[in-house]
C-alpha cells in the first residue's frame, strides 16, 4: 500500500506577512541605527566649541638676549607651517596619493566607500582603505586608532562636523601639521627637519614623495626602520602624482630610479646646555609639564651665546689641561684619582678603572640688571647634568674673605689698620682644636687689611673673625645674596662654610654696583603660543645693602688682588689691565680652586675642581687654574666694551700714609701708600715714628703691635 504526501500551498496572505515582517525589521533596524548615528552625533563626538578651539601641542622654544634659539622642548616636537607655506607640490602630493576627490566631497566619500568595500569583499579581506584626509583628520585629533564599526561611524560623523566647521584649506593645514612622521617628529616642519634638515620651503620631489609615503605607515616606512619600504613607498607616490597628472612620464621613470635622499641632523645637546635645563625646570615647576612639553611658549631669557663659547672655551681648555696634568703624574691605580665605571665590565669581566673627571663650573653677570649672561655647570652635559654653578654647594675657601672684610670696613676698620700675621689656636668648646694656617705656611707679622686681603692671609681673617664675630660677618654675606645654610663658626673666616657660584657672584657683584644688590635674573619674558606675555621682568629690582662709600672701599681693597704681589696678578701678565677687583680662593688640601672678580660692567666667577673633595695636586691653587679661566673670558667679553673706571662716591678721601705707622706721611717716610678713607676716618695726625726735620715730637711708646717678625702661638679661647 503506497502513500503519497500531498503539500498544502501556502496562502498569499502569508507571504505578504513575511514581506512586511522583513520591512518592520529592516525599519526598526533603520530607526535603531539612525537613533545610534543621532545619539552618536549629538553626544559622543566633539563639541563646535571644541572643533573651534583645536590647540595642537606646539614646542616650547628657549632664546637667548639676543633672539637666538637655545633650545626646544616638547611631547610632540611639532612647529605650526601656515598653508601658504607649504609647498603646492606636497599638496598635490596629498591628494593624489590619500584623496582625490577632496575638494568635491563633505567628509566622506560615498562613491570611494562603496567602491572599496565591494573590492574588499570580493576578496575577503581589506585591500584599501576609504577614509578621506578629513576623516584621518578626525581620527588623528579625536579618535582612538581602535579597529571597530562604532569608531568608523564616528569617524565619519566628525570628519562631516570638521567640514562645516573649517575650509577645506584650512583642513589640509591642520592634517599636515598633525600627522606624526616617527620618531617624535609631529607635522611636516618637524619632519622636514628629522629627514633632510630642511625647512618646508626647501622640500623638492624626491622629498615630498618620502614624505607622502610615510602617511600610509610612519613606523613601518621609515627611512630609519625599514629603507627598503621607504623606497617602495616613495615610489607608489611617485606614481599616483604621475597618474593624476602631477608629473609626466619621462620625470617620474628619472625620479623612481633615484635612491633614497635623507639627510638627518646631527644630534645636539643645544647652546649652554646647563643654561636651558635651568630654564626647563623653572618653567616645569611655576606653570607645569602640559603648558612646558605642549603650550608652545616663547621664552626670552638672559644668556649671551657669544659670551657662553667664549666661558666654555677657556674653561675647557683650562680643566683639559688639568686632566691631562693628572693623568700624566698619577698611575690610574692611585685610587685618589680614580674610579670604577658602575654596571660596566672588560672582556675579563673585571670593572673597568677610570680617571676621575676634573669638573669646573663658570657664571657671569651683567652688573647693570643682573642678567646671568653666561652659565656653564661642568664640563659634558652628556655625561652629567648636574650644575656645579647653579644647584651644587661648595667651599669657597678664601674668596669668602670680602665679606669679613665687608664687616670690617663697614663697622669702623680702615685699609691702614695693622692685624698680626703669626700662629693662632683656637679652642671651641665641643669641637677640635683649630689651628688656621697660611696658604705658604709662612707669616708676615704686622700687616695692614689691605696687604691682608690682596696676599689672602689666613690668619689675619682668623684674629678679625673674633673680633666682628661670625655672625657679623653672615650677616653681610646674606644682605648680598647668599642663601645657603652658613654656621657661625670661626672658620667661616677662610670659607669652610658652602656656597653656591651662581651666588657668590651676584653678591661680589654688589660692590661695583656702589652697594646694591641686584638680585640674578634668567628669564626677560614669556609668551604664549596666543601673544599673550605670561612673565615680564624688564623692571630692574634693586635694594641698597650696603653704603656706597663702603661698597667703593671694598673695590679698592680687591683692586689691590690684581695688582703686581697680589694672588691676582696673572690676569696682569695675561694682558688685562682693565679697572678690576676680584678674590682667589682655595680650599684646604688645594681641592677646590676659585676666582672670583668685576669690571664696572661684568661680575664672573669661577670654580675648578673634583666632585669628591680631591686634591688638584701640589699648589695647585685659585691663582692658577682661577684666574686664567677668568682672564680668558673677561678678555673677550671685554673686546667691544668701554673701558671704564668704578665711580667714586662723595664722602670719600684720599691721604698719603705711612704703613708702619698708619698716620699721614712726612717726608721721611719710607713705605707709603696713597690711601682712601671714609671721610671722618681718616689719619689727621702725621707719622710719629718718622716726624719732619724740626717738627716736635712728645715721647711717646711705640704702638705694640709694631714687633718683629714671631712664629709663637697664641691661644685664643673662643
Amino acid at each position: 500500500m503506497t502513500y503519497k504526501r500531498t503539500f498544502k500551498k501556502k496562502s498569499p496572505h502569508f507571504l505578504r506577512n513575511a514581506i512586511l515582517a522583513l520591512f518592520a525589521f529592516i525599519f526598526i533596524l533603520a530607526v535603531i541605527i539612525g537613533f545610534r548615528t543621532y545619539h552618536i552625533y549629538q553626544s559622543e563626538l566633539p563639541s563646535f566649541e571644541q572643533l573651534h578651539n583645536i590647540e595642537p601641542s606646539l614646542n616650547t622654544k628657549i632664546y637667548d638676549r639676543n633672539g637666538l634659539l637655545l633650545k626646544e622642548f616638547y611631547s610632540e616636537n611639532r612647529v605650526l607651517t601656515p598653508y601658504k607655506d607649504i609647498p603646492q607640490i606636497l599638496l598635490d602630493m596629498v591628494l593624489a596619493a590619500e584623496d582625490r576627490e577632496f575638494y568635491d566631497h563633505w567628509g566622506i566619500n560615498i562613491r570611494r566607500t562603496a567602491i572599496v568595500a565591494i573590492n574588499n569583499i570580493a576578496h575577503f579581506k581589506i585591500m584599501a582603505g576609504a577614509s578621506t584626509v578629513t576623516q584621518q583628520l578626525s581620527r588623528m585629533l579625536f579618535l582612538s586608532q581602535k579597529q571597530t564599526y562604532e569608531r568608523k561611524i564616528k569617524e565619519a560623523l566628525t570628519a562631516i562636523k570638521l567640514e562645516r566647521t573649517y575650509s577645506k584649506n584650512e583642513i589640509l593645514e591642520m592634517y599636515l601639521n598633525q600627522y606624526y612622521f616617527s620618531r617624535g617628529a609631529y607635522g611636516i616642519a618637524a619632519a622636514s627637519h628629522m629627514l633632510f634638515s630642511k625647512r618646508v620651503g626647501e622640500l623638492d620631489l624626491n622629498d615630498c614623495a618620502i614624505l607622502v609615503g610615510l602617511l600610509r605607515g610612519p613606523n613601518i616606512n621609515s627611512p630609519f626602520n625599514n629603507p627598503d619600504k621607504t623606497l617602495k613607498a616613495r615610489n607608489r607616490v611617485l606614481y599616483s602624482y604621475y597618474d593624476w597628472g602631477g608629473i609626466n612620464e619621462e620625470t617620474y621613470d628619472s625620479l623612481v630610479k633615484e635612491p633614497l635622499k635623507i639627510n638627518p641632523p646631527q644630534e645636539k645637546v643645544g647652546t649652554a646646555p646647563y643654561f636651558t635645563e635651568t630654564i626647563r625646570r623653572y618653567i616645569l615647576d611655576k606653570y607645569g609639564e602640559s603648558v612646558l612639553y605642549s603650550g608652545g611658549l616663547k621664552v626670552y631669557t638672559s644668556l649671551d651665546t657669544r659670551l657662553q663659547k667664549a666661558a666654555e672655551q677657556a674653561l675647557y681648555k683650562k680643566i683639559d689641561s688639568i686632566q691631562a696634568r693628572i693623568e700624566r703624574t698619577y698611575p690610574l691605580s692611585n685610587q685618589h684619582y680614580s674610579t670604577y665605571l658602575p654596571d660596566t665590565v672588560d672582556e675579563f669581566g673585571d670593572s673597568i678603572l677610570v680617571y676621575k673627571k676634573v669638573q669646573g663650573a663658570f657664571i657671569a653677570l651683567d652688573n647693570e640688571n643682573g642678567d646671568v649672561l653666561v652659565m656653564v655647570g661642568g664640563r659634558s652635559f652628556e655625561e652629567s647634568e648636574w650644575n656645579r654653578a647653579y644647584q651644587a654647594t661648595l667651599q669657597p675657601g678664601s674668596a669668602f674673605k670680602p665679606f669679613l672684610y665687608t664687616a670690617c670696613i663697614d663697622n669702623g676698620y680702615k685699609t691702614t689698620d695693622i692685624v698680626d700675621d703669626n700662629p693662632i689656636v683656637l679652642d671651641i668648646p665641643g669641637a677640635k682644636q683649630w689651628r688656621p694656617h697660611n696658604y705658604d705656611y709662612k707669616f708676615k707679622g704686622p700687616i695692614t687689611l689691605r696687604d691682608a686681603l690682596r696676599m689672602s692671609r689666613n690668619l689675619v681673617s682668623a684674629r678679625l673673625i673674633l673680633k666682628i664675630t661670625p655672625q657679623e660677618a653672615i650677616f653681610y654675606a646674606k644682605r648680598m645674596g647668599i642663601t645657603t645654610p652658613l654656621d657661625p663658626v670661626p672658620s667661616i673666616a677662610i670659607g669652610s662654610e658652602e656656597v653656591r657660584l651662581v651666588e657668590i657672584v651676584s653678591a661680589f657683584s654688589t660692590f661695583p654696583n656702589k652697594g646694591i644688590h641686584i638680585p640674578y635674573r634668567l628669564v626677560h619674558r614669556i609668551v604664549d603660543r596666543y601673544g599673550k606675555v605670561l612673565e615680564e621682568n624688564t623692571a630692574v629690582q634693586k635694594e641698597e645693602v650696603l653704603s656706597a662709600q663702603t661698597a667703593y672701599i671694598m673695590v679698592d681693597m680687591m683692586r689691590s688682588v690684581l695688582s703686581p704681589g697680589g694672588t691676582g696678578q696673572r690676569a696682569l701678565w695675561m694682558g688685562f689691565t682693565r679697572p678690576a677687583g676680584g678674590k682667589t680662593g682655595t680650599t684646604d688640601n688645594f681641592c677646590d680652586n676659585w676666582f672670583i672678580g668685576y669690571t664696572p660692567q661684568i661680575s664672573a666667577g669661577t670654580w675648578v675642581g673634583f666632585d669628591e673633595k680631591t686634591s688638584l695636586g701640589r699648589n695647585q691653587d685659585g691663582a692658577k687654574n682661577g684666574v686664567p679661566v677668568w682672564t680668558e673670558f673677561m678678555l673677550a667679553a671685554h673686546d667691544s666694551l668701554p673701558i671704564m673706571d668704578f665711580e667714586e662716591p662723595d664722602g670719600i678721601v684720599h691721604v698719603d700714609v705711612c704703613l708702619e705707622s698708619g698716620e699721614i706721611a712726612t717726608d721721611r717716610c719710607i713705605d707709603v701708600r696713597n690711601e682712601v678713607f671714609i671721610e671722618g676716618t681718616e689719619p689727621t695726625t702725621t707719622c710719629r715714628l718718622h716726624p719732619s726735620r724740626g717738627l716736635y715730637v712728645p715721647h711717646t711708646t711705640q704702638n705694640n703691635d709694631m714687633i718683629p717678625e714671631d712664629t709663637t702661638d697664641e691661644r685664643v679661647h673662643f
